[in-house]
């Protein structure tokens, strides 16, 4: 199994990806708290830096550029300082952004983080802040983006959907992505955090345990409870496999005619989960359209997600990080 793992991570520069979803821009900014305040009893912070990278679908297209892949992102973002800090932190990655529609009509959503602490301890986040534009339904810029989906599918080894409910990947875009999955059979793995029954027939999903809870409608209060209602839930929304992340408690994969795999987690214990799912989906998406097995890539997976979580942020792993963790988890 390590060598077998090994060989599958050497072949990722080989392998072209697509992403398509909702691209956010994560932007970080960090303070030294100074004084209470005399207007109000809140703390004020100094302003020490401030950075924007891309979270969401580019996230995910962002990780798999580090992995090595050939990566193509099919997205939209607005116009504007956070658009275009976006396509450009994803061009200088190696990502492919002929995809990533830039519009003056959509406001790029920005998710600010402002992480607080004393002048030499490490930051807490405190608030964050959310920009959100309204569902897209400009017919012109929907006919762009589905000329350019169809493009990149038809050069595809693997596609990811990356949904954050913001309103790209709607019908029109399900539809013509399942299409392209039954003539080319190549795997279609989903992220959606609040949709995930709207895709239905694919390959894979990547749900945590709540998502599961909330899709079946009950708790899961033991191990088996869990089993079964991943194993349901795939049934239900008829992949082939479900992929389910349980934090500290590592991965657990549901497929079919096999027991539950479960996948204990490795290396230290986790200082920042942000975009964590970003990377267990694309490193998942990554090893299948490698030639991986579904055991195979979910192992992979759990190695990715146990070391982007030793990140602080929004961040990414490279090939050479996992064949690392790889070795140094060797049995």
């Amino acid at each position: 199994m390590h060598e077998r793992l090994l060989n599958i991570v050497r072949r990722f520069s080989e392998r072209r990806l697509l992403i398509v979803g909702d691209s956010i821009a994560d932007k970080f900014l960090y303070g030294s708290i100074s004084r209470v305040s005399r207007e109000a009893p809140v703390f004020i912070l100094r302003h020490e830096s401030t950075e924007t990278v891309p979270g969401g679908a580019a996230n995910c297209a962002l990780n798999l550029a580090a992995l090595g892949a050939n990566v193509s992102l099919v997205s939209m973002a607005g116009n504007d300082e956070a658009g275009n800090a976006l396509r450009d932190k994803l061009s200088a990655a190696g990502v492919n952004v002929e995809g990533l529609l830039l519009s003056d009509k959509v406001q790029t959503t920005t998710k600010v983080r402002i992480l607080a602490g004393h002048a030499h301890a490490n930051k807490q986040q405190v608030i964050r802040v959310d920009y959100e534009d309204a569902p897209l339904n400009d017919p012109a810029l929907r006919e762009t983006l589905t000329t350019s989906l169809q493009s990149s599918l038809a050069r595809a080894d693997a596609a990811i959907i990356s949904d954050y409910n913001y309103g790209l990947v709607d019908k029109q875009a399900i539809e013509l992505i399942r299409g392209v999955q039954r003539s080319r059979t190549i795997p279609v793995l989903v992220d959606s955090r609040f949709r995930l029954s709207d895709f239905s027939g694919f390959t894979a999903a990547t749900p945590n345990e709540d998502e599961v809870e909330h899709l079946i409608g009950s708790t899961a209060e033991t191990l088996a409870q869990l089993e079964n209602a991943a194993s349901r839930l795939r049934q239900q929304l008829r992949l082939e496999a479900l992929l389910v992340t349980r934090g500290r408690n590592g991965m657990m994969l549901v497929t079919e005619d096999v027991l539950p795999l479960h996948i204990p987690a490795v290396g230290a214990q986790a200082v920042d989960g942000t975009g964590a799912g970003d990377t267990v989906i694309a490193t998942f998406a990554l090893a299948l359209a490698s030639d991986s097995s579904f055991a195979e890539a979910a192992q992979l997976a759990n190695y990715a997600g146990g070391l982007v979580v030793m990140k602080r942020g929004t961040a990414s792993i490279s090939a050479s990080e996992l064949e690392q963790s790889i070795n140094d988890f060797k049995p």
